[in-house]
């Protein structure tokens, strides 16, 4: 059973290995349950070309193959940095217990992170982001929707 700071100390070391080994961003996180790590994940943006690889959501995704469930209720997160929004929307769906971070946003300042649009993309209805965005066959997709909701296949969530 480690403390804060050592699971804290992890994540850091590993965000280190990861900037030696591959050159990405140094974010990485730990998924820690009952005083054990069970995921671990390193910002993979540039390495693997995907836009969602943030080093919480490689350690969610880590966790979550580790204990066989999307549901991580119980576990705490560690992560190098102030989770952004795609990464609080995952640790909210994970359902973490607690999370342990080390830099704020602010500290990535120099990166030239404009969260400032994600926030307000975050924030407002669909009609009011900054991307464009149109409804289509909302009635087919209804449909579906509602032969879910029917199957009690829904419950699970």
């Amino acid at each position: 059973m480690g403390t804060k700071e050592d699971f804290m100390q992890q994540a850091v070391a590993l965000s280190r290995q990861q900037i030696d080994k591959t050159g990405c961003a140094p974010f990485a996180a730990l998924v820690v349950k009952d005083g054990v790590v069970i995921g671990k994940g390193c910002n993979q943006v540039i390495f693997k070309s995907d836009p969602t690889s943030h080093g919480e959501v490689e350690a969610l995704r880590d966790a979550a193959q580790h204990v066989g469930s999307w549901d991580l209720k119980g576990c705490d997160l560690y992560t190098t940095c102030e989770p952004c929004e795609l990464c609080v929307a995952a640790i909210h769906w994970a359902r973490i217990s607690k999370v342990y971070y080390a830099n704020t946003l602010e500290d990535c300042a120099p990166m030239n992170l404009n969260l400032d649009v994600l926030r307000s993309d975050v924030r407002n209805d669909i009609q009011n982001r900054s991307t464009p965005a149109e409804q289509v066959l909302h009635g087919e997709a209804n449909q579906v929707l509602r032969e879910w909701f029917a199957s009690g296949n829904a419950q699970s969530f």
